[in-house]
């Protein structure tokens, strides 16, 4: 059944980069190494969770999923979000390394992330956060799998709930003055705006003047009377597997937390804007979802 060591959410965000890999020919973002990474196995579980509906009761290890059964399901709910996300969240990465030659990529949150094993640029130092027991898991994984881990690479394991970000960043000899990429995907959909603005004021008190930071947020038309069908069905998924969706933020609100952490909003990627950079002209029915935002944003700098 599935393992808790990883949230549900967060491995079905895993198989929908498996699974555009495996199965698109033209690809939005191509995690090649995402299906070696989850396994066989988990990677069955969850097309087998998403073909039953989300019952997590009716797993069957002697049976596969049909791709077939699924494929409407994945373009319309599944795939849309983590794919454009990553795609953009990476694109602006390796344009952030370009500008600035050495520097350090944080990934909180980072779960099976595979980024760290695709990168060709040895002057991104990669450090990826996440909670202790999620991250034994995907460094089992990766023993299994025989990869070697790159010397680029450091695992920082952080138990929000005791542990200061920056204390264990500095202990992984993250190195402040540096000019930094950090990324927060996928997190502000359980998140009161408040908690969220915590976590930007963390970021805030690491990052070098000119770090850059990038997140999707849902907007403030998630939870009203004229929410699309999509992301009302997407939120009951989400609550079924036992991570509902809470809380929708306003632009003018991300802008303003931003602001008071000493955050600049520098690219603001609309649904429409969403829509045009990654789906334009796609035959297959994928669409960007019509509430989610991403935010590129840059650490004020200091004036001379």
């Amino acid at each position: 059944m599935i393992d808790n060591r990883e949230s549900v959410t967060a491995k079905l965000c895993s198989f929908a980069r498996a699974y555009h890999s495996n199965h698109e020919r033209i690809k939005i973002f191509d995690d090649y190494l995402a299906y070696d990474l989850m396994g066989r196995e988990e990677y069955e579980e969850i097309g087998q969770l998403i073909e039953h509906d989300y019952k997590t009761e009716l797993f069957d290890p002697r049976q596969d999923f049909r791709s077939s059964s699924i494929r409407e399901e994945m373009d319309r709910y599944i795939l849309p979000i983590p794919l454009s996300r990553a795609a953009f969240a990476e694109r602006e990465l390796l344009r952030f390394a370009r500008e600035h030659g050495e520097c350090q990529y944080v990934i909180c949150g980072a779960g099976m992330d595979t980024f760290a094993f695709r990168n060709e640029n040895p002057d991104i130092r990669v450090f990826e956060i996440d909670h202790p027991d999620t991250q034994r898991y995907k460094l089992r994984k990766i023993r299994r799998l025989e990869w070697n881990i790159p010397t680029n690479v450091t695992y920082v394991p952080v138990d929000f709930s005791k542990d200061d970000m920056a204390e264990e960043l500095e202990k992984a000899d993250f190195d402040p003055r540096l000019p930094s990429f950090f990324a927060i995907l996928g997190v502000t959909y359980y998140l009161t705006l408040p908690v969220f603005e915590e976590t930007l004021r963390r970021i805030g008190g690491v990052a070098a003047p000119g770090s850059r930071l990038v997140f999707d947020f849902p907007d403030d038309s998630t939870f009203g009377k004229g929410t699309a069908e999509r992301v009302r069905t997407l939120s009951d998924i989400t609550a079924a597997l036992g991570e509902p969706m809470r809380h929708g933020y306003s632009s003018a609100e991300v802008d303003a937390a931003l602001a008071r952490q000493g955050f600049l909003t520098d690219a603001h990627e609309s649904p429409e804007h969403i829509q045009e950079r990654y789906f334009a002209g796609r035959a297959d029915g994928k669409r960007a979802f019509e509430n989610i935002h991403f935010i590129l944003a840059e650490k004020n700098r200091i004036s001379a």
